[in-house]
């Protein structure tokens, strides 16, 4: 494989990145065992496939050429490369751990981890479970090296292998020179201006989406580099019905799930959900279908207030209802929630002196990350050993306490929580609030 520059938003979540706040995203899997050996099979198959996977040999490493649109090239050194590493040891990326009772508590601990970024930045820690019928894998990938449906093919690349129809070989985009072709300057230019426009309108988006509703405490906390994870199970059926009932699509019900368990938790943990609508940022992939962009992330996204302080849960669907429709009717390029979008106005210098800062300023954009990560329909198998749960992990902004990721995997709904460990000690409470949400929206959709 060659080497290719990170894309912008790619280098910055590279530099937000620090020791006390890594900026990995991950997936528990959890796998029934035909044995107690089963773990350490699984862990020798993944190491033994994880070398022939070329995208699990990328390592990204810093380098000082030009990033980025040509007008800004006084100011766009300081970027990085995804390139194969010569010394890539799948040993050092695999690792199994000792039995346990609690996937979800060890899986805490390694999130907190920070992937050693002289190396390909993943890892997969198999957990064999203490009643020899089960094990979990943990994957963590760097959110420079995979978005999550990059993330979800190189996982793929080590699990048994599925028969699926090829697909149409995609376009390859040329090498980028450190000079722009002269005859494309006039079209440069009049992007350049568009461009310049679209980031001053998220920008006063971004303003005015802090203005005027009380965000609770709860979701925002000085980091303390600690991490805690949680899984809920919902069968897909009960959405549907709630659907249904009320309209609106399953990721408004999905959506207004969150809202309903942060109002139970917040009340419940004495911190009281009255006045409290914390924006929600929802990320939007912007890759197309056949798209030359294979690797980089290519995302925007949708901000909404999740209406926590109304008590009425039907009218809490309604709100994120007609939400998300404003923000659809708007599109993924429009708004506050566009704000991943300005990472590409941004020349490489800057996100190599301004991303400390602008991992900081996250928690002025937005309370709380809901995403949803998109799951192959066939199921999913290591060593003839079947995928029965999977809990995908978002990374966790500096400065914000809570991230939400959700997966529908054979018919149900997998909820998988982060939050930093010190600020949100209570985060099963938090999962089983989810629970009930669902249970009262089907009693009063009945």
């Amino acid at each position: 494989m060659t080497s290719d520059l990170l894309a912008p938003l790619d280098l910055a979540f590279w530099n937000i990145e620090s020791d006390r706040h890594p900026m990995h995203l991950g997936a528990l899997g959890v796998f029934s065992a035909h044995s107690p050996t089963a773990g350490a099979h699984a862990a020798d198959l993944l190491a033994a496939r994880a070398a022939a996977v070329p995208g699990l040999r990328m390592r990204i490493r810093d380098v000082w050429q030009p990033v980025g649109s040509p007008f800004s090239l006084p100011l766009a050194f300081g970027g990085a490369t995804r390139e194969p590493d010569p010394d890539f040891d799948p040993m050092n990326h695999v690792r199994l751990h000792a039995p346990t009772d609690d996937f979800q508590a060890v899986a805490g601990q390694l999130m907190e981890r920070p992937l050693e970024r002289g190396r390909p930045p993943w890892e997969a820690h198999v957990l064999p479970g203490e009643d020899g019928v089960s094990f979990a894998v943990l994957f963590k990938f760097h959110h420079a090296l995979a978005d999550g449906l990059r993330a979800l093919k190189l996982a793929a690349g080590v699990l048994d292998p599925m028969d699926l129809p090829e697909r149409a070989p995609r376009a390859v985009e040329p090498p980028r020179g450190p000079l722009p072709d002269m005859r494309k300057l006039p079209g440069l230019l009049r992007g350049a201006l568009s461009e310049v426009g679209q980031a001053l309108d998220i920008g006063a988006s971004v303003a005015l989406s802090s203005l005027g509703v009380r965000s609770s405490t709860a979701l925002t906390s000085a980091p303390s580099g600690t991490r805690r994870t949680a899984g809920v199970v919902l069968d897909i059926d009960d959405v549907h019905r709630v659907r249904k009932a009320v309209g609106g699509t399953v990721n408004d019900v999905l959506i207004a799930v969150v809202a309903g368990a942060l109002r139970r938790w917040l009340d419940e943990r004495g911190d009281g959900s009255e006045g409290v609508a914390p924006r929600a940022l929802i990320p939007v992939s912007r890759r197309r279908p056949r798209s030359a962009h294979t690797q980089g992330n290519r995302l925007s996204g949708y901000l909404i207030r999740l209406p926590v302080d109304d008590p009425d849960p039907l009218r809490r669907l309604a709100a994120v209802r007609t939400a998300m429709d404003r923000n659809k009717d708007a599109g993924p390029t429009r708004g506050a929630g566009a704000v991943a979008l300005l990472a590409d106005h941004v020349p490489a210098l800057g996100h190599r002196l301004g991303g400390p800062l602008v991992g900081q300023a996250a928690r002025l954009w937005f309370d709380i990350l809901v995403t949803s990560v998109p799951l192959p329909g066939l199921g999913l198998r290591l060593g003839g050993h079947p995928l029965t749960e999977v809990y995908p992990f978002a990374p966790l902004a500096p400065g914000q306490s809570l991230a939400v990721a959700v997966s529908t995997y054979r018919g149900r709904v997998h909820y998988g929580l982060v939050a930093d460990g010190r600020a949100v000690p209570d985060l099963d409470r938090l999962a089983r609030a989810v629970s009930d949400e669902v249970e009262m929206l089907m009693t009063v959709c009945d």
